[in-house]
């Protein structure tokens, strides 16, 4: 098992806005489609979007990421908002971690 923290810079004045779509829409989308969401949270003063995914194997992480992101939805309708609000110049990171033995997030 591993996690991705990811970890957006956000558009000025898009905050608001990010946070209800993401709440509202994407992450319900993604677990709908089977992706486990541990946690999401935001600092506006640094336009900063954290959120954190769990997946059981490379091989579930490889076919979730498929389903969510190879179809008509995320290329037509998501996507394109993601590109309305997120500030890519300022950076998007995602980085892979394991918990540790006594971590209570596993």
């Amino acid at each position: 098992m591993f996690f991705e923290l990811r970890q957006y810079s956000i558009k000025e004045g898009q905050m608001e806005r990010w946070v209800k779509w993401m709440d509202e829409v994407l992450i319900p989308y993604q677990v709908s489609n089977g992706m486990v969401v541990v946690g999401s949270w935001f600092a506006s003063e640094e336009n900063q979007y954290i959120w954190i995914r769990r997946f059981e194997s490379e091989a579930e992480r490889e076919r979730l990421y498929a389903e969510v992101y190879e179809n008509d939805y995320w290329r037509l309708e998501a996507k394109p908002l993601v590109d309305e609000m997120l500030d890519r110049d300022k950076g998007l990171t995602i980085t892979r971690m394991q918990a540790s033995p006594l971590s209570i997030l596993r």
